[in-house]
C-alpha cells in the first residue's frame, strides 16, 4: 500500500522560508517520479513541481520558479520541497504525489497523494 506522509508546514511571515518533507513507503520510491501539488482555500489542485527518479526536475510552475526547489533522497525514501520568499498567495495545503509509470515530462498527477501539510503565510 502506498503511504505518503508530509511534514514541515506551519505559519510563516511573508518573505520567510520552509522546508517540506514527504516520507514514502509501500513502493520502490527510487523508480517513480514524484510531485508536489497544492490546494489553496477555495481553489483547485495546482501542480507545484515534479522530479524524476534520478533527481532531474521536469516541471515547476512559473509562479514558483526561483523560489521553490524540489529534491529527493532515494536512500531515505524522502521527497523535499524548499520554499523561499513566501507570499500570502502561497498559503495552501501541500501534498506529495506519486506519479504513474506512464507519466510524461510535464505531467503532474495528483493521486495517490498524502494527507498534506498546511502552509500559512501571514504577518
Amino acid at each position: 500500500e502506498v503511504q505518503l506522509v508530509e511534514s514541515g508546514g506551519g505559519l510563516v511571515q511573508p518573505g520567510g522560508s520552509l522546508r517540506l518533507s514527504c516520507a514514502a513507503s509501500g513502493f520502490t520510491f527510487s523508480r517513480y517520479s514524484m510531485s508536489w501539488v497544492r490546494q489553496a482555500p477555495g481553489k483547485g489542485l495546482e501542480c507545484v513541481s515534479t522530479v524524476e527518479p534520478g533527481g532531474g526536475i521536469t516541471y515547476i510552475a512559473n509562479s514558483m520558479k526561483g523560489r521553490f526547489t524540489i529534491s529527493r533522497d532515494n536512500a531515505k525514501n524522502t521527497l523535499y520541497l524548499q520554499l523561499n520568499s513566501l507570499t500570502t498567495e502561497d498559503t495552501a495545503m501541500y501534498y506529495c504525489a506519486k506519479q504513474p509509470t506512464y507519466a510524461g515530462t510535464g505531467d503532474c498527477y495528483a493521486t495517490p497523494r498524502g494527507q498534506g501539510t498546511q502552509v500559512t503565510v501571514s504577518s
